[in-house]
């Protein structure tokens, strides 16, 4: 086993710790975030790296140039993803580098940033020993609109003149699992999300004479139940989904019967054909009520929908035998089942096989108790840092050498 990786991550460990608290301090939320960029900017200052800033997004993306020519074939790339966006949440853990400005690092991107960061320095160190080339995708805008898509659009993928033939990133998680454990499974690892907005538009009038108005809510309300049977009836319980309907508007007052009704939902599946079906039985089930009602109806699909997240079967076993060399077997759990979250990195392995690993950052004693990603009380151990940076350093450099013809290092 090559440690080497692990030693670098280590002594680097302090500058890594002390980028992600301060990223904590500044979180910003979706697609612009100057002030992140400009902190990964800085961590990178120094190196031999190709960096290009994003035109649509204040993206980053990074190639090292490996120093070592590939045994034969054409040079390889691979590539390593950090989300860095935060979320419109008010923290509420008690830290000296608390963020205060409204928003929070609530799903632990910042541990991302300067895991990733980590990994370009460790790769730096070893370049000349690299038979092909990385690329550092830093990302804003996961947690929505995506920004997965425009990076792809600005040529992400063939940033280093080759197109990437891998793909690899981890994320943090403050609950579930003991610290410093890792996790994942082969195949879908997480849901494709999709958001809608139904709008029911019929004739408003007076709550004592119904029969004079045309009432969108009854009907409102029984699409809400219809998709919940549609879930129950129409789909295979091996390959499950999940509506839920999260906002509901209508009315002013008790006895006025409104002109219109809308609710919002997000639909979560596990496979291409359940989310086609989801989808298509949505529609007709709110379009078929709404016109034995009488009513117009107007459903909208949000543009920011994320696919299923899918592990390649061979990259998912290759990153779970870096974990189990680096960090030992006891480390490692398997997941049984998908989680129906979903996130953006599902884009880019729609066009490149990978692997998308969990690392628990819990920072209490019981992770069955710890708030989950996503709270104000979400709390990460920053200590799992340099892990994530030697995981992702070292999975990239051992799938350059693959790739380019010669042994995995013994």
């Amino acid at each position: 086993m090559s440690t080497r990786s692990l030693e670098i991550a280590q002594s680097i460990a302090p500058e890594l710790v002390a980028l992600r608290r301060r990223l904590h301090q500044t979180p910003e939320i979706g697609l612009d975030l100057p002030q992140t960029q400009a902190a990964v900017l800085e961590a990178i200052d120094g190196l031999n790296l190709e960096v290009t800033r994003g035109r649509a997004l204040s993206s980053v993306v990074a190639v090292l140039r490996g120093g070592a020519a590939p045994v034969e074939g054409p040079r390889p790339s691979v590539l390593l993803r950090g989300d860095m966006d935060a979320l419109p949440v008010v923290e509420e853990v008690e830290v000296d580098y608390r963020s205060t400005n409204g928003a929070m690092h609530a799903c632990g991107h910042d541990l991302h940033v300067a895991a990733l960061v980590g990994a370009a320095k460790i790769l730096h160190e070893q370049r000349e020993e690299l038979t092909g080339d990385v690329v550092f995708m830093f990302q804003p805008g996961e947690e929505a609109p995506g920004g997965a898509a425009p990076m792809i659009e600005e040529g992400l993928l063939e940033a280093s003149g080759t197109p990437v033939s891998a793909a690899y990133t981890l994320h943090v998680y403050s609950a579930e699992h003991p610290l410093g454990t890792w996790f994942g499974r082969p195949g879908p690892q997480m849901a494709a999300a999709d958001e809608f907005s139904v709008r029911l538009v019929g004739q408003g009038g007076h709550g004592a004479t119904p029969h004079r108005a045309s009432d969108p809510i009854p009907a409102a309300c029984e699409m809400v139940l219809a998709l919940q049977t549609r879930v129950t009836r129409g789909f295979d319980v091996f390959d499950p989904i999940v509506v839920t309907v999260g906002r509901f508007a209508a009315g002013t007052k008790d006895n006025i019967i409104p002109d219109d009704a809308v609710f919002d939902g997000t639909v979560r599946t596990l496979s291409a054909a359940a989310r086609t079906q989801a989808i298509a039985d949505i529609e007709r089930a709110c379009r078929g009520i709404g016109s034995a009602h009488g009513l117009e109806v107007a459903i909208d699909w949000a543009s920011g929908s994320y696919p299923v997240t899918v592990n390649d079967e061979a990259e998912f076993e290759h990153a779970r035998d870096t974990v189990v060399d680096l960090f030992g077997a006891d480390r490692w759990v398997d997941m049984v089942n998908p989680e129906l979250g979903s996130e953006d990195m599902a884009v880019v392995l729609e066009h490149v096989p990978g692997a998308y690993l969990n690392l628990s950052a819990c920072a209490t004693g019981d992770p069955e108790m710890a708030d989950d990603n996503h709270s104000p009380r979400a709390a990460f151990d920053d200590s799992v840092v340099a892990d994530g940076a030697a995981y992702l350093a070292e999975v990239a450099r051992r799938r350059l050498a693959t790739l380019a013809g010669q042994s995995q290092p013994g």
